[in-house]
């Protein structure tokens, strides 16, 4: 044993004296610290375990002729002293070592007390905001920012999923957004880690969803020099991110968190932050920052002009229709009630599908591609549109050849790809509760009947469609009336893109149910990471979300996309029943190549068995081959406590 020992030294037992071979380095952990151990000219000694140049692990490097050389760059250090040869001042710092018969011992000094640093104040701040959820995977160059936000997480402040790939982490958080209205964060390594994100912080950016990306970056010396993993990430993350800032020593810290949260929460938008390797550790003193005071409210009410202009245009309507798009999410209470007041129909595009159950006497289901019969028909038939919070995209098909009135508290929003007859800029809630003021002894003809009317001529059709079998697999029709009948009235449910997307949008029937997609970006692999994301939320105390269950929807295309993530979920126990419409073909481009006159070309899969995956992931997979065997696999599935997988067999024809 050194005769000078430190004080407040603990000793550790290391290793076994018989487990490290004379002439041999091994790396131990010995509470937090990393040490390499090494057996030279029969002594045993500890070393820091840090190359003092660039990091290089020195218990994974080999004695040399008498010297332990660093694996990385090959620089030499005495085995037992740490010092270089050449008289340098560039060593290793020793530990005190204690060989007794049991083990080899090594003294280790008390843990100094936590040092505030920039990523504590800035995570505190991020938390105060009332972020909740972090997504990611920690790596090398993220190291202080993971350590922060373990602290949070260890004071119960903050959740930390750690993902596969760092898509499934940013499709978690732009889910999470849509859900909640609320930010969650994506954690990210510099380089392809931070590149990694971009498609799912697009799908956040084109549907309007808060997000916070927390990306680490290569020391500031080094920048513009081509360093490993380095990429300049203000310019790649510019288009996507509404706020993008890197951290540097002399910045305001809490600061730049504030105006990254607010810009999130206030313009439903990505907020990015890049956090250079060597500013993210180091000490601060300064005060973590608050929403306190930063927060103005949004209502905005209606100019008096354009609402008269548009309770004219509904007074002598005798068909109006409402189309309500994800826009107006958050006021369906006030728009149903302008519904039934006029005795019109409701419509909804395919990202508000659910704002309205298809089981109230006035609902029409979706409309456009994805859609029914239903909702077109009362589309063709009406003389005026009232249309709210949605954004008369392709896929939707909103006529411009009816009168229009659209309704947005975006301005950007109103009268985007062509004119429109009144245009409305204000908040939904206070402009509906205006209009239904202003037309409260008015009604047009009342719709009741004949929504039943056209429900069951559609119901009719599914029924029939639900007959076709072709021999080689089910058709959707009957997957989506099964889940239909068997899936909980307020299940979050996230759909993935492809011919299993336009089946769900055409044939289930929502009650309570909340949907979640990528609408604008269409990305294939949406599904189980968003699934993920919705799960997070029903761990919140938030009774709109606690204890629901949550449903994934894909096709086999979508979910190879992020199969690995079926293990995430099996590690944080989440309770997500996937359904994956197998049909081993990308089949909506199938679709297209056939409808464009173009041969089928390198659009099928070569799958495994799902469900046998999701075996060996440890949830529980269900295999589906006959119409038989689906109600009891998805009600089986469906009551499981974890993670569960149905694979069903379907027709790529009946779609």
């Amino acid at each position: 044993m050194n005769k000078e020992t430190p004080l407040n030294t603990t000793w550790h037992k290391a290793i076994d004296r018989a487990e490290l071979p004379e002439g041999r380095v091994k790396t131990v952990t010995l509470g937090v610290e990393s040490i390499c151990m090494t057996h030279h000219e029969g002594q045993y000694a500890a070393l820091e375990n840090r190359c003092p140049h660039q990091g290089g692990p020195l218990g994974e490097g080999t004695i040399e002729n008498g010297f332990l050389r660093c694996p990385w760059h090959g620089w030499d250090y005495c085995p037992l002293t740490g010092k270089p040869p050449g008289g340098y001042d560039d060593g290793v710092k020793t530990y005190p070592v204690d060989v007794r018969e049991d083990g080899v011992y090594v003294g280790v000094q008390e843990v100094p007390p936590r040092v505030q640093t920039v990523s504590d104040v800035m995570i505190q701040t991020m938390v105060n905001w009332g972020v909740k959820w972090c997504f990611g995977m920690v790596g090398h160059s993220n190291l202080n920012v993971a350590e922060a936000l373990r602290h949070q997480e260890q004071a119960d402040a903050l959740g930390f999923i750690g993902i596969r790939h760092e898509g499934a982490a940013s499709f978690a958080c732009s889910a999470y957004g849509k859900l909640t209205g609320r930010p969650a964060a994506c954690l990210a390594i510099a380089g392809p880690g931070a590149t990694n994100l971009l498609t799912g912080l697009w799908d956040a950016h084109v549907d309007r969803a808060p997000l916070l990306a927390l990306t680490g970056q290569v020391s500031t010396q080094v920048l513009g020099r081509h360093n490993f993993q380095e990429v300049p990430l203000d310019k790649a993350f510019g288009q996507v991110a509404l706020y993008t800032q890197s951290v540097l020593s002399g910045s305001p810290h809490a600061e730049l968190m504030n105006l990254a949260c607010k810009s999130a929460i206030l313009h439903q938008q990505v907020s990015h932050l890049i956090f250079p390797d060597e500013v993210a550790g180091q000490p601060a003193e300064a005060d973590p920052g608050t929403p306190e005071g930063r927060l103005p409210k949004l209502e905005i009410t209606a100019p008096m002009v354009a609402l008269q202009q548009a309770v004219d245009m509904l007074k002598p309507a005798k068909r109006p229709l409402i189309i309500v798009g994800h826009g107006a999410r958050d006021n369906m209470q006030g728009i149903t009630a302008l519904a039934e007041q006029l005795g019109c129909p409701v419509v909804t595009t395919f990202k508000g599908k659910g704002l309205i159950s298809d089981a109230h006497p006035l609902a029409g289901g979706v409309l456009g591609r994805s859609g029914t019969p239903i909702a077109s028909w009362f589309m063709n038939e009406s003389d005026v549109l009232l249309v709210l919070g949605a954004s008369f995209s392709n896929h939707t098909g909103i006529t411009p050849k009816k009168p229009i009135i659209q309704v947005d508290s975006d301005p950007d929003s109103l009268a985007k790809f062509h004119k429109v007859d009144c245009l409305v800029y204000g908040d939904l809630s206070t402009t509906v509760a205006m209009l239904r003021d202003s037309l409260r002894d008015h009604a047009s003809i009342d719709h009741r009947s004949e929504v039943a009317d056209r429900w069951q001529l559609w119901r009719e059709e599914k029924a029939s469609r639900r007959t076709d079998d072709l021999g080689r697999g089910l058709a959707s029709a009957t997957v989506f009336e099964s889940l239909t009948r068997l899936a909980p009235e307020d299940a979050i449910l996230a759909v993935d893109v492809g011919n299993n997307t336009y089946s769900f949008g055409r044939y289930f029937e929502c009650r309570r149910q909340s949907v979640l997609m990528s609408g604008y970006l269409g990305s294939i692999g949406f599904g189980f990471p968003a699934a993920m994301g919705a799960w997070a939320a029903t761990q919140e105390d938030d009774t709109r979300f606690s204890g629901r269950k949550v449903i994934s929807i894909s096709g086999d295309g979508g979910f190879g996309q992020y199969a690995m993530e079926f293990s995430t979920a099996v590690k944080y126990g989440m309770n997500i029943t996937h359904v994956l419409l197998n049909n081993s073909n990308l089949g909506k481009i199938t679709k297209e190549q056939q409808a464009g006159n173009w041969p089928v070309w390198q659009t099928s899969l070569n799958n495994p068995s799902f469900a046998a995956f999701a075996d060996l992931c440890g949830g529980r997979g269900y295999l589906v081959k006959s119409v038989d065997e689906l109600d009891n696999a998805l009600s089986t599935a469906l009551v499981q406590d974890g993670p569960t997988l149905v694979e069903i067999i379907v027709d790529p024809e009946l779609i």
